[in-house]
């Protein structure tokens, strides 16, 4: 188990290139916040995802994490063994793990395969520089090596030279040597970026059955939503050095906690309006096109302003009025877009244009009168920010 409390890592910079980022000013110098009190918990086992824009902190904290960067402070801790340690302000009792002690493994998105080597040197390589009392004799390295390049369907290309492989194929290579030293921890950052479309998603699929087999916990880092869904165990959704929001895939995507991880995560409708009323985790929205009533687990009060907010697919669509009347809006279709699996209409309804998505079969001509209908336990409230 991978524990992360409260680390803290600042970047000096110009002032302009703060703006707008948490910022403390050090004998006249700014310092930007690239990490600000971030704390997760992986258990092992998981894919844990570091989800977020360029910026936001998660490489940063990935690094931290890898011991190529160093934290101001805050603690990382694996299995109970510190690897790193230091309160703010103190030198004094610090712990900070070497690199190659710390004994993880890590995939960068360039992969960093050695060109001169074959594919089966470039997996071993890791086994024969190791530490002498870690290192394993040439037996033991033919067994590994092997046995992680049949996993990863490279055997037959032990031989050639690394740089005669595919594109797919360096990315497993690369996989391939972090594993080869059976790390209780691995760490990947971007490692289908620089792969055309339909590789990544292919191999994004081979990724997660590759790590739900061997059962290796990983943090794997990168600002593909997709992606993020489809691998992840837990998603921690960054925004300027902080985690936003963590969940399931599923939690972060239906119940987003801000408007920032509503937009990030897909497309998703906003109405805005004022809480009227509220029982539990029941509410009523005043908007400018009318009440509308949700479930929601919402920090909100009563009059407070608030964005209801909901996924395209949850919306319904159609040219009769549902029998079910809560939450119907009457509009008229502006605009449609065939996409091959779904078909997207916008609604336009007083002062909004609602985005609807539904099967493909589900074509309803601009100009055509509709009714809407926002279903109240698809609807997430969040606070006016």
């Amino acid at each position: 188990m991978l524990e992360v409390s409260r680390l803290r890592k600042t970047f000096e910079t110009d002032g302009q290139r703060a703006l707008g980022r948490g910022r403390r000013t050090v004998n006249d110098v700014a310092q930007v916040f690239a990490v600000n009190d971030v704390s997760f918990t992986v258990e092992e086992g998981e894919m844990f995802t570091l989800l977020g824009p360029s910026g936001c902190g998660k490489t940063t904290t990935l690094r931290s994490i890898a011991g190529l960067e160093t934290p101001d402070s805050g603690s990382i801790a694996l299995d109970g063994r510190a690897l790193f340690s230091r309160q703010a302000g103190k030198k004094k009792g610090a712990v900070n793990v070497a690199v190659n002690k710390r004994g993880l493994g890590m995939v960068f998105q360039s992969y960093a395969i050695w060109p001169h080597m074959s594919v089966f040197d470039n997996v071993a390589f890791p086994l024969r520089v190791a530490p002498r009392g870690r290192r394993v004799g040439e037996a033991e390295v033919k067994r590994r090596v092997t046995k992680v390049l049949e996993t990863m369907e490279l055997a037959a290309y032990a031989d050639r030279h690394a740089t005669k492989l595919s594109g797919g194929q360096q990315q497993r290579l690369a996989l391939a040597r972090a594993i080869v030293i059976e790390p209780p921890l691995l760490l990947l950052d971007e490692p289908l970026s620089n792969l055309d479309a339909k590789l990544r998603e292919s191999l994004r699929y081979e990724l997660k059955r590759l790590q739900r087999e061997l059962g290796i916990t990983s943090i794997y880092v990168t600002h593909d939503q997709t992606e993020a869904l489809a691998l992840s165990s837990k998603v921690a959704v960054m925004q300027a050095g902080q985690v936003a929001q963590l969940g399931t895939p599923r939690e972060i995507y239906q119940r987003p906690l801000t408007k920032f991880v509503a937009e990030f995560i897909g497309t998703a409708n906003f109405l805005d309006g004022t809480v009227r009323a509220r029982s539990g985790q029941d509410f009523a929205v005043e908007t400018a096109n009318g009440v509308l009533t949700l479930t929601a687990d919402a920090d909100v009060t009563v009059g407070s302003a608030a964005l209801a907010s909901i996924r395209p697919e949850s919306v319904q669509i159609s040219v009769e009025r549902p029998t079910d009347a809560r939450n119907v809006w009457s509009g008229v279709v502006t605009t449609r877009a065939f996409l091959g699996e779904a078909m997207d209409h916008i609604v336009s309804v007083g002062q909004h244009e609602i985005n609807v998505r539904s099967g493909p079969e589900i074509s309803i001509e601009p100009g055509t009168p509709v009714y809407i209908r926002f279903d109240p336990s698809k609807l997430s409230l969040v606070p006016m920010s």
